[in-house]
């Protein structure tokens, strides 16, 4: 049940909509910093919620819109004199990381560093990326507690350096501030507030910058860049979509108007069929009774089914057991369903694939089988 919960939150958190994104307050010249000098700024192509300034030597300066200043200090370097105090230093190499934002655990495992992480904050169970699985079977990752709730003790003599948190820390700033009591930095990812899809993604550019590993995060957001460059031109009628899942309690939760998964399906070529603009709360999913979801999605050409939070599903029948007025969909009857992999949100860097995989979806020539997604076949597999 714990396991459940904190992939629910995770999702909730990647799943965010506008309604709680902030104007960023990034500065638009480099900062000054004594004995050092400003080399450039780090080109983004979608994320606004960061910034990186490089200086000479090996040294850059991370800026991430909530005002978070972080100062990356090369393998044997010395931190300048003078150094503003509200700059929070971060040496090189990363070791010894409380990882407890799981969508940033699947960049350090893009980028071959899940050696930096020795803490986390979900259990073996809990994760669906192969990498940092095997590693807390190993040993080699150790869980300590949940976000809320962290092994303060454990993490101290285990000299953390560093805790990757999600905005969720926002709802515990008694740990925040423990952790830094104990000497242990806070960076709170915002990943989740970025506009554009693809602005997710590119943090990698973020963490490729602490862990010695640039040149790589660049190479591999392009690849995802590159997913978006050769989509077709949309042309026609639009597909119309709805993506959901069934909860314990049998409600259909499905997405808010200008949620970032919509984005996705509209820049793949769909139409988000439940958009419901002018929500006037924060939450990025609806609950909706079934009576309801059946009228306003019938009709739909396209269903998604979250399997990361409502479990994956095997067939159509195990899908239409749920919920047996799901037999009447069009997209049911024409075998039109695809249902999300349990790593779907801890991946977080491959948000180009996705789209992709989305397009293919849409167009009518996507194999039974794709990196993000699986057509549900009928309970005998046909």
């Amino acid at each position: 049940m714990k396991n459940k919960l904190i992939i629910f939150l995770a999702a909730l958190l990647i799943f965010s909509g506008c309604a709680r994104r902030a104007v960023p307050e990034l500065p638009e010249n480099a900062e000054e910093i004594a004995g050092l000098t400003h080399l450039g700024r780090v080109e983004l192509s979608f994320a606004d919620q960061f910034a990186i300034d490089r200086y000479e030597g090996g040294y850059s300066l991370i800026h991430i819109a909530d005002g978070q200043r972080y100062l990356s200090v090369p393998e044997g370097g010395v931190v300048p004199e003078g150094l503003d105090p509200e700059i929070k230093v971060l040496r090189r190499p990363l070791k010894n990381v409380y990882m407890a934002a799981t969508a940033v655990m699947g960049l350090f495992d893009a980028l071959g560093r899940n050696d930096a992480v020795r803490f986390s904050a979900v259990d073996a169970d809990g994760w669906y990326i192969d990498g940092p699985k095997a590693a807390m079977e190993r040993g080699d990752i150790i869980y300590a507690g949940k976000y809320s709730l962290p092994d303060y003790e454990l993490l101290a003599s285990g000299g953390c350096s560093l805790s990757v948190q999600s905005t969720m820390i926002g709802h515990a700033p008694e740990v925040k501030e423990k952790l830094e009591e104990l000497g242990i930095t806070v960076l709170i990812d915002r990943s989740s507030y970025e506009s554009h899809p693809l602005g997710r993604s590119e943090w990698i550019k973020l963490y490729g910058e602490l862990l010695g590993e640039s040149d790589l995060a660049e190479s591999l957001f392009d690849e995802q860049a590159a997913y978006l460059a050769g989509l077709p031109e949309a042309g026609g009628e639009k597909k119309t979509v709805v993506c959901f899942y069934i909860s314990g309690s049998g409600q259909i939760i499905t997405r808010r108007s200008g949620d970032y998964v919509s984005k996705m399906i509209e820049l793949a070529g769909g139409e988000s069929i439940l958009d419901e603009p002018g929500a006037d709360n924060a939450l990025p999913t609806v609950a909706m009774e079934p009576e309801e979801f059946y009228v306003k999605a019938r009709e739909a050409d396209v269903i998604i089914y979250n399997g990361t939070v409502g479990g994956e599903m095997s067939s159509l029948a195990e899908l239409t057991d749920k919920n047996p007025l799901l037999a009447d969909f069009r997209a049911v009857q024409s075998g039109n369903v695809w249902c999300t992999r349990k790593s779907f949100f801890q991946q977080s860097l491959g948000l180009g694939a996705v789209i992709a995989d989305f397009a293919a979806v849409f167009s009518g020539g996507a194999e039974d089988e794709l990196p993000c997604l699986y057509r549900l076949k009928g309970g005998d597999g046909s």
